[in-house]
């Protein structure tokens, strides 16, 4: 098959990302007649990033459209790899844009006047858990006793830790929470944004130098570091676990609670899951002396500037992002952006709490967006390797990672 005969996408490795694309695909096909063949890759975090970036596939015409993640659009656009889609929509105005979305999900894309990609799944950080086990009134008298209050969503880090111990038992296969520490630059990432912002910390300072040696940094790394490695509370191998996995585990019963992305709650809810009906969602628990803090991170959807089918390219991103098919792709699993899906009757009635985002997004926060942010990601994820996977006290493996990072100015 030629390459001018071809669409290309490079997706984002997860099941609903796959069913979406070619469903919209082929409803895209049916509605136009465009006699272009789909192509489409699904990949893995660091092959996604290594084909899009080190390889140059978005400039050199591999790609025609891609998945970015908001922590790579800054380094996109600076290596004029993606196309500025401001013109075209001045030409074919995507529907309700930026208006049908929270301003939180336009905010990353645009560079000046310049727009570089179309929100396509997002899905703040939550708290995830099994209501089945938490609503239990057993579990709770048994909890009460051992612990000495009441058994609800957790609102510290501590009694997160202490619903853990509790819920962990081997031996009927349920473990208390799991942790994605697949070191990728991502997911432990910002696991311990989280741990840092809910003790008051930051990633910079006001001036974008890098704070990683502090006191809240400390006790964030300690307490991560601490659970992770605690047996009796998580599941095993969590090196081995990206969040995609995490999620897996949840939905097939394996685990009671966790911190993840929404879309990871939504997948519970399918026809087939295990755990349907028995999930709920809540914010996250808070630090000593912090509040509780999400993050927002999304998917967009983005045209290399190598692309052969520009417009046809164009046109398919605008149908994509359309309320029906952010609908669809809710529908399949993945988290529309639209506003209009968060309140949709159907879709609120297939998955119960799908309206809590219109509460959960707009608070969330943000990482930086440079270009040199990935840096900054994968350096922590090597400290964060170092911690739970050592014993080299948390003092020096803040130090340490601040050495490194004492160039990076974001």
């Amino acid at each position: 098959m030629s390459a001018d005969s071809t669409f290309r996408i490079a997706i984002r490795k997860f099941g609903p990302f796959e069913s979406a694309i070619q469903k919209i695909w082929q409803s895209f096909q049916d509605k136009t007649g465009s006699s272009l063949q789909l192509q489409a890759e699904a990949l893995d975090l660091n092959p996604l990033y290594d084909s899009l970036f080190t390889r140059q596939g978005l400039k050199d015409g591999t790609w025609d459209v891609a998945f970015i993640v908001t922590d790579w659009l800054a380094e996109a656009v600076e290596d004029a790899a993606v196309l500025d889609l401001a013109p075209y929509m001045q030409q074919a105005p995507v529907l309700d844009y930026p208006h049908g979305w929270v301003p939180s999900l336009t905010r990353f894309q645009h560079f000046g006047d310049a727009v570089y990609g179309l929100p396509f799944h997002d899905g703040p950080e939550c708290f995830i858990y099994r209501r089945d086990l938490f609503e239990d009134e057993r579990e709770q008298r048994a909890f009460e006793q051992r612990f000495g209050y009441s058994l609800t969503a957790p609102r510290t880090w501590g009694q997160f830790h202490d619903i853990a111990h509790f819920f962990t038992r081997p031996e009927q296969g349920l473990y208390g929470t799991v942790f994605a520490a697949f070191p990728d630059g991502h997911n432990s990432v910002y696991d311990f944004c989280l741990q840092l912002w809910s003790r008051g910390g930051d990633l910079v300072d006001s001036a974008g130098n890098v704070t990683l040696d502090t006191p809240q940094a400390a006790a964030a790394l300690d307490f991560y570091r601490r659970i992770v490695a605690d047996r009796a509370a998580t599941y095993p191998g969590p090196e081995q676990i990206d969040s995609v996995k995490s999620g897996e585990l949840f939905n097939q019963g394996k685990v009671a609670m966790m911190v993840n992305w929404f879309g990871f709650a939504a997948v519970c809810e399918q026809p087939m899951s295990p755990v349907k009906g028995k999930v709920g969602i809540a914010e996250l628990p808070a630090g000593e002396n912090g509040q509780s803090v999400s993050l927002s991170v999304y998917w967009t959807l983005t045209i290399g500037s190598g692309s052969r089918h520009r417009d046809e390219a164009y046109a398919f991103l605008r149908y994509a992002c359309s309320p029906e098919m952010d609908k669809l792709t809710t529908l399949e699993g993945a988290i529309g952006c639209r506003l209009s899906t968060w309140t949709d009757p159907d879709v609120n009635a297939a998955i119960p709490f799908y309206h809590q985002l219109v509460d959960l997004t707009p608070g969330a926060r943000t990482l930086p967006r440079s270009r040199l942010f990935p840096a900054l990601a994968h350096i922590v994820d090597e400290m964060i390797q170092q911690a739970i996977g050592t014993t080299v006290p948390t003092d020096e493996v803040l130090r340490q990672a601040q050495a490194k990072a004492a160039l990076i100015r974001l």
